[in-house]
């Protein structure tokens, strides 16, 4: 097995930090794992990296509990780009209908990556939503929720979207899970970063 290399290590490096400092509210240093042509997509944002910055900081500011949590790393380096995918989960806690639960999603970041002046950095990063599921914090706590709510959204994120729902958020629908056409093209747009392509696919 060849060795793991400095690209890879600095890599695996910008994803932790990246996790690390949005959690801590470490804005500043938040902002640098971004390219400048950065893009954020996310089951209640998709815009780019500057405003997802300023919208994660409003957030954190005024009480929301979104949380990431990462595990397993691979990524593919082709001179000064890369793709990278990281398992992980979103833990967020909120109240539903007066009820408050957790929602822990399971899946992966996939990011797109370019060296910018000499260090890597965060071209598009889209989250690869696999399942989840809600707890109710209070055991003894009942919680009925809206069937038809809850069937607006793919398995995936079916729960973190009914509760960010229920919080105010537009949840994007339609992002890509485990399988299916929207990932099936993710891969094919990372495939053709690596080979070169102009931009980093085409944003959800």
């Amino acid at each position: 097995m060849a060795a793991v290399g400095a690209d890879h290590l600095e890599i695996r490096q910008l994803v932790e930090n990246w996790a690390v400092w949005r959690d801590a509210g470490d804005w500043e240093r938040f902002a640098t794992v971004w390219h400048p042509d950065g893009w954020m997509t996310a089951t209640w944002f998709q815009g780019p990296a500057a405003e997802f910055v300023a919208a994660s900081r409003k957030g954190f500011d005024s009480g929301v509990s979104i949380l990431h949590f990462l595990g397993g790393h691979s990524a593919d380096v082709a001179g000064e780009r890369a793709v990278a995918q990281t398992k992980m989960t979103i833990s967020q806690r909120a109240e539903v209908d007066g009820v408050l639960v957790d929602v822990v999603c399971t899946g992966r970041f996939y990011d797109f990556l370019a060296r910018h002046e000499g260090a890597w950095t965060i071209v598009r990063r889209q989250p690869v939503y696999e399942k989840d599921r809600m707890d109710v914090v209070d055991p003894a706590a009942v919680l009925r929720l809206d069937p038809e709510l809850l069937a607006r959204f793919p398995a995936g994120y079916r729960h973190l979207g009914y509760l960010q729902t229920k919080a105010g958020f537009t949840v994007r629908p339609g992002l890509p899970g485990l399988t299916g056409e929207a990932v099936e093209r993710l891969y094919a747009e990372g495939a053709a970063w690596l080979g070169g392509s102009e931009r980093p696919g085409v944003p959800l």
